[in-house]
């Protein structure tokens, strides 16, 4: 690992795709582009960036799609301003994404946070969502409830929630000795074999980016604080109600970071299409660990 703090632009990895800058909802965000068609707008989770949907960029536009990937707020090359990292904003960044593209709507896939804020999004913004896939990530009323009825499964696993919500010291820990402690959570979450070398040098490189750090971890905080707060009332009474958007599920059997038996109670949520897909030998990453297996899976639903 180098010894230089990295710049932003470390993270415009040359591909196939293109890069640029979209204003959305009062945010400079960057995105990663390729390929022409129907809108699928792809959301990263934590403790990454926009390049963990590298296979999916290429299969979906070959496929015939126009591919998105972002950099959420916080993160990568997107501004990294000093708050706007409740739900309600970070899903207005993106509904303000799609409209910024020129679109009315977008399929939305969302990994882990990514997830979140597709499980937000639809109920939010419905007219946006055409269709809404959730890799690694439950309901969020559901991961409310089971972290506290399970306190040793879910709750956990939730650990590092906990942990997140001290002042400062998280994100020291998050960038000392070149952010060894991304490559732990990558290995912990993720099945057998994950990440390559070169997957674990790029993520720990990407959070050692000023800002980045604290940036990811105020998400954490405020789905915390907010069970606390008149915003968490009002966000927990937004995704009460039961969604008609089709929703496509894709878990790893061994993700150790959502539960499987908390992610598949998420189906109650949703009153549209519901189809859940769950991988064996997968961990917390089933779109880089397995992505043959989850393009295919995109594919077939995109195209249903």
């Amino acid at each position: 690992m180098e010894d230089s703090v990295p710049e932003p632009a470390s993270v415009l990895i040359d591909g196939p795709w293109q890069h640029r800058d979209v204003s959305a909802n009062g945010t400079r965000l960057h995105v990663a582009e390729q390929g022409r068609g129907p809108l699928v707008l792809l959301l990263h989770g934590y403790p990454q960036f926009w390049w963990s949907w590298r296979h999916q960029l290429v299969a979906l536009a070959d496929a015939g799609y126009r591919v998105v990937a972002p950099d959420l707020r916080g993160y990568g090359a997107s501004d990294k301003p000093p708050r706007g990292y409740d739900a309600f904003t970070l899903a207005d960044d993106v509904a303000g994404l799609i409209r910024a593209l020129g679109e009315r709507d977008a399929a939305v896939v969302g990994h882990d946070w990514g997830g979140l804020l597709g499980w937000t999004l639809a109920a939010r913004h419905p007219a946006a969502v055409r269709r809404l896939a959730v890799l690694a990530m439950a309901h969020p009323l559901r991961l409310r409830h089971e972290i506290a009825a399970d306190p040793r499964g879910q709750g956990a696993a939730s650990r590092h929630l906990f942990g997140y919500q001290l002042p400062w010291r998280p994100e020291r820990m998050l960038v000392a000795a070149d952010a060894a402690h991304v490559a732990t959570l990558l290995r912990t979450w993720g099945g057998p074999g994950y990440p390559d070398a070169e997957a674990e040098r790029r993520y720990r490189s990407a959070m050692r980016i000023p800002g980045v750090a604290h940036s990811a971890l105020e998400y954490h905080r405020w789905v915390f604080r907010s069970l606390f707060r008149p915003d968490g009332i009002r966000f927990t009474a937004a995704l009460r109600h039961s969604s008609r958007i089709d929703t496509l599920q894709i878990h790893g059997a061994l993700d150790r970071a959502q539960l499987p038996t908390t992610a598949q109670g998420s189906g109650r949520y949703v009153s549209g299409t519901y189809t859940w897909r769950l991988y064996d030998d997968v961990g917390h990453f089933p779109h880089e660990e397995a992505p043959a297996a989850v393009n295919a899976e995109l594919l077939r639903w995109l195209d249903a």
